[in-house]
C-alpha cells in the first residue's frame, strides 16, 4: 500500500484550532459576565484541550510518523525532534510565566490582594522544567493554562513509543483507531471511577496522563488519513461537529467529545484546502497560527483587563456588562497576534537556527519549505 500525498497544509485543522481555543477563552472569561446564566456548552469549554490534544497527536504523527517509524535509517533525530519542540512552545510559556510573576509581584507591592496560588514558589521549578503537569507542582501556580504546555512535553518525550506502535498497525489503520478509541474509554471510566472526577478535568496534578488517549487518538486517526483522506470529508466533518456541540450542549459523557473531535479532525484533514471555505480563509489561518498565543495569554490579559474594567464601571464583583466584557474579551487576539509577532515566531526561527548552526539541524528540525509544519503547527494547550 503506497499512501496517498497529503496536502502541505490542513488549512480547515489550522482554523479549529482557533476555535477550540475560543472555546477555553469563553470557558475562562464567562464568570466575568453580568448575567444570570452560563449555557452548559460554555462550563465544558475546558474540552478544547481534549481538541488540542487530539489534534496534536494528528499533526505530529502527519509530520514526523513515517520517519520516526523507520528510525534513523530515515533521518530522524529524536534530539532534533525534541528541540524543535521546545523552539515550539518554551519561549512563549517561559515569556508569560514572567509576565504572572511580574504581575503578581507588582500587585503585591502596591497593596492588592494576589491569590496565594499565584505566586507559588515551591512550583517553579517545575514551571521551569515543564513538569508542573507531572504531578510535582504543589499548585495550579503563575499561567495556569500552562499545564497543558507540560502535558504536550510529556507526550513529546513519549512520541517515539506513540510512533512505534502506530507504524506498526499502518496497514490496520481502522482496527488501530477503533483500539486508541475503546482504550480510552476504559482509561476514562477507570480514572473516573478511582479518582472521582474525569480525567478531562485533571491539569497540573494528572495532567500528563490526560493527554495520553487524546494523543494516542490523533496518531491512529492519522493512519486512516495517511491511507486515503475520509470521503465524504465534509459530510464527516458536519456530523462530528454537530456530535461535538450536541454533547457539550447536552452535557453528555466528557469522552464522547473526545471521540467526535476526533471524527471532526479526520474529517477536516480530508478537506481540499479550496473547498473549506472560511475554514481554509486567509483570517481563518492567521487565527489559528495565533492560537496557541492566545492560549497563553488568556489569563493574564483577562487579570488586567477585568480588574481594570471593574475599577473603571465599578463592578466590585468583577462582573461586568456585555459591552464591557465584550471590550475585554477583544484585547485577547491583539495581545495574541503581539506575542506572536514579537516572541513566539522569532523565537521559534532563532532557536531552529541554533540547532542548525550548531550541526544539530536534521530533518526533524527543518521541515521542508511545503512541510505542514510550515503553516500547521500542533497545538500546545490549555485550560
Amino acid at each position: 500500500m503506497t499512501p496517498v500525498q497529503t496536502p502541505p497544509d490542513l488549512r480547515a485543522l489550522t482554523t479549529l484550532r482557533f476555535l477550540a481555543a475560543l472555546w477555553v477563552v469563553l470557558f475562562a472569561a464567562w464568570p466575568h459576565l453580568d448575567v444570570a446564566f452560563t449555557p452548559i456548552a460554555v462550563t465544558k469549554g475546558y474540552l478544547g484541550v481534549e481538541v488540542f490534544f487530539v489534534l496534536s497527536g494528528f499533526i505530529l504523527s502527519h509530520v514526523y510518523l513515517e520517519a520516526a517509524g523507520q528510525g534513523r535509517a530515515a533521518g530522524f533525530s529524536y534530539r532534533g525532534f525534541l528541540w524543535a519542540r521546545i523552539a515550539r512552545v518554551y519561549p512563549l510559556h517561559l515569556v508569560t510565566l514572567a509576565g504572572m510573576i511580574g504581575l503578581g509581584v507588582a500587585a503585591t507591592v502596591a497593596g492588592l490582594t494576589v491569590s496565594e496560588s499565584l505566586l507559588d514558589w515551591r512550583s517553579l521549578p517545575a514551571h521551569l522544567s515543564l513538569t508542573h503537569a507531572w504531578g510535582l507542582a504543589s499548585s495550579a501556580a503563575f499561567n495556569h493554562p500552562s499545564w497543558s504546555i507540560s502535558a504536550e512535553w510529556f507526550a513529546y518525550l513519549g512520541f517515539p513509543a506513540f510512533a512505534f506502535a502506530a507504524w506498526r498497525m499502518r496497514e490496520r489503520p481502522v482496527l488501530a483507531a477503533a483500539i486508541a478509541a475503546g482504550a480510552a474509554l476504559v482509561l476514562y471510566a477507570a480514572f473516573e471511577r478511582v479518582a472521582g472526577f474525569s480525567l478531562t478535568e485533571a491539569t497540573f496534578r494528572w495532567g500528563a496522563l490526560r493527554i495520553v488517549p487524546c494523543f494516542a487518538l490523533g496518531c491512529a486517526l492519522y493512519l486512516i488519513h495517511r491511507r486515503a483522506p475520509v470521503r465524504p470529508a465534509a459530510l464527516i466533518a458536519l456530523v462530528s461537529g454537530i456530535g461535538l456541540l450536541g454533547s457539550a450542549v447536552l452535557g453528555l459523557w466528557d469522552p464522547l467529545v473526545v471521540l467526535f473531535a476526533g471524527g471532526l479532525i479526520l474529517g477536516l484533514g480530508g478537506l481540499d484546502n479550496a473547498r473549506a471555505g472560511v475554514l481554509g480563509s486567509r483570517a481563518g489561518v492567521y487565527l489559528g497560527e495565533i492560537s496557541y498565543s492566545i492560549y497563553m495569554v488568556c489569563a493574564p490579559v483577562l487579570l488586567i483587563g477585568v480588574n481594570a474594567a471593574a475599577r473603571l464601571t465599578g463592578a466590585d464583583d468583577k462582573k461586568l456588562h456585555i459591552i464591557v466584557w465584550l471590550a475585554v474579551l477583544a484585547l485577547i487576539p491583539v495581545a495574541a497576534a503581539l506575542t506572536y509577532h514579537l516572541v513566539e515566531r522569532p523565537a521559534r526561527k532563532a532557536l531552529r537556527g541554533l540547532a542548525t548552526r550548531y550541526g544539530s539541524g536534521q530533518a526533524a528540525l527543518k521541515p521542508q519549505a511545503d512541510s505542514p509544519e510550515g503553516v500547521l503547527q500542533p497545538s500546545e494547550t490549555i485550560v
